[in-house]
């Protein structure tokens, strides 16, 4: 098979006429379909998201930290027993409904405490109580086997996800709270990113505070703002403990230092940084 050179020899004064083969029309037509390539924006002119509205925690000394509670965002506090997290739970529900914000706590481990609540100053008529798992009693005092208490765990858990889905979906509330802090962390951690980051997409145009109480971080980069807490001195309760009326959860946490670090903000007026802060919640 024969082909025109490309280049030709003749003289330099004479032009010479060489023809290419032509684009098959299949193909051509293909081509001239194709969509032209979308506008690339330079990152220097993206559109700055705007600061999500704040609330107060019900802390002033956290307050002071982190400028408050984000909406329409996620916020996640962290940390082990008797770190406080607890404390800042009931002060963020009675500062939502002072405000007279309709609040819902997704109480995972039954682990809520009305009284407590109420020496908070909690307002119970705009808060939804969502109880998702209660301890049942054995007929028997053999220990449960680990996959029968893994059974028992997950199932309270599973129903929290798709609670908190109808919660958020369903809109109109101020506050919503998901407390893992008693479940155990092996089982908190099971809990898939896709469900916080559906979350974190549920509230992100909302006025809604979605407020995680855990162990250790379980929402991840989902959280747009992530405080670990940790406690320092606890007062003496003996004489408390040996009255005949039990005590209050706000009275046992009555003096307990508390220290707040900052380990995650997306929030551009408040950079990272920790904080000790002494708080006592509010006793009637």
């Amino acid at each position: 098979m024969s082909s025109l050179p490309l280049v030709s020899t003749a003289a330099p004064s004479r032009f010479v006429a060489v023809s290419t083969p032509a684009w098959p029309t299949p193909v051509f037509n293909r081509l001239s379909a194709m969509p032209k390539l979308a506008r690339v924006t330079p990152a220097s002119r993206l559109e700055v998201r705007p600061t999500p509205q704040m609330v107060s925690s019900g802390v002033r000394e956290l307050d002071a930290l982190t400028g408050g509670l984000p909406r329409g965002c996620l916020t996640e506090i962290c940390g082990p027993a008797s770190s406080g997290r607890t404390s800042i739970l009931l002060a963020a529900l009675a500062a939502a409904t002072q405000r007279q914000e309709v609040c819902a706590l997704v109480d995972i481990s039954d682990a809520f405490n009305p009284l407590s609540a109420a020496a908070a100053g909690v307002n119970f008529e705009k808060m939804l109580w969502v109880r998702c798992g209660r301890s049942q009693k054995q007929s028997s005092p053999q220990r449960r086997k680990e996959t029968e208490t893994n059974k028992q765990i997950e199932k309270p858990v599973d129903q929290a996800l798709r609670v908190t889905d109808l919660l958020l979906q369903s809109g109109g509330f101020g506050l919503v709270i998901i407390d893992l802090g008693d479940t155990p962390l092996k089982m908190a951690r099971r809990i898939p990113l896709a469900s916080w980051f559906r979350f974190q997409r549920a509230v992100e145009h909302t006025a809604t505070v979605l407020f995680v109480i855990s162990q250790a971080s379980c929402a991840q980069t989902c959280a747009s703002l992530l405080l670990k807490v940790s406690g320092k001195k606890l007062s003496a309760v003996s004489s408390q403990l040996s009255a005949e009326t039990p005590p209050a959860h706000s009275q046992l946490l009555h003096g307990l230092q508390v220290q707040g670090e900052l380990l995650r903000s997306r929030l551009e007026r408040k950079p990272a940084g920790s904080v000790t802060s002494a708080f006592a919640t509010k006793v009637g």
